[in-house]
């Protein structure tokens, strides 16, 4: 691996709103499983609602992490064989074509599937809490919706795949 030195891509409006969201949800995920224990252990009785509320803030924080990854391209990417093909510009552009769909068709199944999950959600309410429980696959829809819609984009604007991701190719 090299020690190659990268500037830190300057921050947009979507990475600092996804940002301050995920840390709104681990500050309360924090303050509330704290609260918690400290009642538990310290007085003898504790906050039935902390667990099934950081569980709920804990798969939104996932899912928005996600999303925000995306356009930064911090997902995990194999570069290996498309390392192999970049000095192949016909490959290339159609090894992107071919990644871009495969995106989007997995991002269409899980997005299904979370729709699925929704609407059973709909009739049923948490235990403590009283949430309806299609709160807990939303941000799975929400999320498949955004990295297709983004994939779509860099699939009709022919965007370049990035094989950089701050690390030597495998």
């Amino acid at each position: 691996m090299t020690s190659a030195s990268h500037s830190p891509a300057p921050i947009g409006r979507f990475q600092h709103i996804t940002n301050t969201l995920m840390a709104v949800c681990l500050g309360v995920m924090a303050v509330s499983v704290f609260i918690n224990v400290v009642l538990r252990y310290g007085f003898g009785s504790g906050v039935a609602a902390s667990e099934e509320l950081s569980r709920l803030l804990f798969v939104w924080m996932v899912f928005i992490g996600a999303t925000a990854a995306y356009p930064a391209g911090e997902h995990m990417a194999f570069t290996s064989l498309v390392g192999l093909l970049k000095n192949k510009p016909l490959p290339m552009k159609l090894m992107t074509i071919v990644i871009r769909i495969a995106v989007i068709l997995g991002c269409a199944l899980v997005g299904w599937g979370a729709w699925q999950q929704v609407v059973v959600g709909l009739d049923s309410k948490s235990v403590v809490l009283g949430y309806p429980t299609a709160l807990l696959p939303l941000p799975a829809l929400l999320c498949t919706a955004a990295i297709g819609v983004m994939a779509l984009i860099e699939l009709i604007q022919q965007t370049p795949l990035d094989l950089g991701h701050g690390a030597e190719v495998e």
